[in-house]
């Protein structure tokens, strides 16, 4: 319904039947009920006033510190952070992917190498999701196609059907480009010291930090219940979905 005509129908309320739906101490005319936030509140329409302006709140920040082939991290992203992102508005929630996880960095001879919980394939897998995200850039995108590829067989083999299905405009000869190249090591260096630089240092994965802080309420809140944790901690106005949700916790993390 137009706000306009929306008004007029709030108006004619007022005049057929004063009080109907308005909070008693409503002191304002039927057409100033929605022309702002705090009058729609004082005179309890805010239901009815679909163009009010959303207000200004910062998104709730959280970090996923993961390994490609993780067990528990692969069902924390399929089954909890992909839907809680997929329900709630693009600004309530930031963010950050960082795969990682427990692998070793190593120094030999001047060159970088990389040793994974899981072996080689889990670092084939971390290098191909950090270059699928360097390389499409929007989060929209990438993300997309990582919750495809880590829900389905086989982490490293899916990336072409996923690029097929979410991005197709993405090109898969420049990610594999960077997964052979310095790119890609160098992007598992910046991983490796954005996952060393935690504090308190990660112990598991996967390792979640919201708003840049890792507890361990925190952490059993975002496994419990992220949807309900991103709604809890939002400062501003929030959607229906936020009426509450709740989940069965995910197993045991992968430690180190």
């Amino acid at each position: 319904m137009a706000p306009t005509v929306l008004l007029a129908v709030l108006a004619l309320l007022a005049l057929v039947a004063p009080g109907l739906g308005v909070a008693p101490g409503c002191d304002y005319p039927a057409h100033r009920w929605c022309s702002s936030r705090d009058i729609a509140a004082a005179c309890q329409v805010e239901s009815r006033c679909p163009s009010l302006p959303r207000s200004a709140a910062a998104p709730v920040q959280l970090s996923l510190y993961y390994e490609s082939l993780c067990p528990a991290c692969r069902e924390f992203l399929v089954l909890k952070l992909f839907p809680t992102w997929l329900l709630l508005p693009e600004e309530m929630l930031n963010i950050t992917l960082v795969p990682y996880g427990n692998a070793e960095e190593r120094n030999i001879s001047g060159k970088l190498d990389f040793q994974c919980q899981h072996g080689p394939e889990e670092c084939l897998g971390n290098m191909i999701e950090a270059c699928l995200m360097h390389e499409a850039q929007n989060f929209s995108t990438y993300f997309a196609v990582i919750f495809c590829m880590e829900s389905g067989s086989s982490v490293t083999k899916n990336l072409e059907a996923c690029l097929q299905i979410y991005a197709p405009e993405v090109d898969s000869s420049r990610i594999a480009a960077c997964v052979q190249g310095d790119t890609g090591v160098a992007l598992m260096h910046h991983n490796a010291q954005l996952t060393e630089a935690l504090e308190p240092p990660h112990q598991y994965v996967p390792w979640i930090t919201i708003n840049g802080k890792h507890t361990d309420e925190l952490q059993a809140q975002a496994e419990v219940s992220l949807l309900g944790l991103v709604c809890q901690l939002y400062q501003g106005d929030k959607p229906e979905v936020c009426g509450g949700s709740k989940a069965p916790k995910f197993p045991s993390g992968c430690r180190r």
